[in-house]
């Protein structure tokens, strides 16, 4: 029997996945390609890549570990329908599928009817008791900011977005978003020198 296109194309999906970081932006085109067509292989591929940092992004939102997974979870079960109406030339992926995570728990949120508060997941690197104390620390000083604030720095800093990603994902101008952002990392800092960890900086995810 004859192979379909969308099994060969997850075959050489499959191999491109071993090659070098430095194809990845080539690979994500494959792979939403592929998605597209319905290919389970690169869906796999899409959610193994983005998950945790939807995850993330949502749990800032609705600020529960367990209805952040479920958002998730329903964000990439529609992914195979929602992924057509993607065009990468107007937004890069990961901009795009946090716009998605973020509808979903913004209609969440609506739908129990309360006001959503960020936080932030971080990695404590393996350092364990001196990471979570640091990690409580973050959050805390996260939670001071407002909310504006907040989410510009968990988009750059733990998202990865740039300036001009964030200004599309929250639709403001990209200058606003500097503005946010100077402003959030001085309040930021602040809070952390009070709950006397001034070293701990955000880092990139």
């Amino acid at each position: 029997m004859m192979a379909t296109t969308a099994s060969i194309r997850s075959s050489r999906f499959v191999r491109a996945a071993a090659r070098p970081a430095s194809d990845e932006s080539k690979l994500l085109s494959q792979a939403i390609a592929c998605a597209k067509d319905g290919d389970q292989e690169a869906l796999h591929y899409l959610y193994v890549r983005y998950a945790d940092d939807v995850c993330g992004y949502v749990q800032s939102i609705v600020r529960d570990s367990h209805e952040a997974e479920d958002i998730t979870q329903n964000v990439f079960a529609k992914l195979m329908t929602a992924i057509l109406k993607y065009e990468e030339r107007a937004v890069p992926f990961t901009a795009w599928i946090l716009r998605v995570a973020r509808n979903a728990a913004l209609d969440h949120l609506r739908a129990r009817r309360q006001i959503p508060c960020e936080e932030v997941r971080t990695s404590d690197e393996g350092h364990e008791q001196v990471g979570f104390e640091r990690w409580q620390c973050l959050r805390e000083a996260l939670d001071r900011l407002p909310s504006e604030q907040r989410e510009v720095l968990v988009l750059r800093h733990i998202a990865g977005l740039t300036p001009a990603e964030i200004a599309g994902l929250l639709d403001k101008t990209e200058g606003s978003v500097h503005g946010l952002h100077h402003r959030g990392r001085g309040a930021l800092q602040g809070a952390l020198r009070e709950l006397g960890a001034a070293p701990l900086t955000l880092a990139r995810a």
